[in-house]
């Protein structure tokens, strides 16, 4: 994850946690990305670490889904081909999984979903 998509993933959660505290511990960080050498990769590996995880889940079920995967993206990034394959085998298993570009679309994609105001 880059520095930009990094300081608005952090905006988000902070956001979360003001405006959700009874169930903030229920939006986490996935941390999937990183340089770590090949040691460390394999350890991750083997302990379960699979690519292409968005990088927020919220593991609230609500009218229409089992939870929320959120991936952060910049305006100008896009999905890898890993993180495409993720969000259709998750789709197919119930979960609304989001591409989030900005703090305000965070607010209202998370408003909506946790308001059962969804677009299905």
């Amino acid at each position: 994850m880059n520095n930009l998509e990094s300081k608005m993933q952090c905006a988000c959660v902070r956001w979360f946690r003001l405006a959700h505290h009874k169930i903030a511990s229920l939006l986490f960080a996935v941390p999937n990305g990183g340089a770590r050498s090949a040691i460390t990769g394999a350890i991750l590996k083997a302990e379960g670490v699979t690519k292409g995880v968005a990088d927020l889940l919220l593991l609230v079920p609500n009218a229409a889904y089992h939870g929320l995967c959120i991936e952060m993206k910049t305006k100008q990034g896009h999905q890898s081909p890993s993180q495409k394959a993720w969000q259709s085998a998750v789709e197919a298993q119930g979960y609304k999984y989001v591409v989030i570009r900005s703090l305000d679309q965070f607010m209202g994609e998370v408003t909506r979903y946790l308001t059962n105001q969804e677009r299905i």
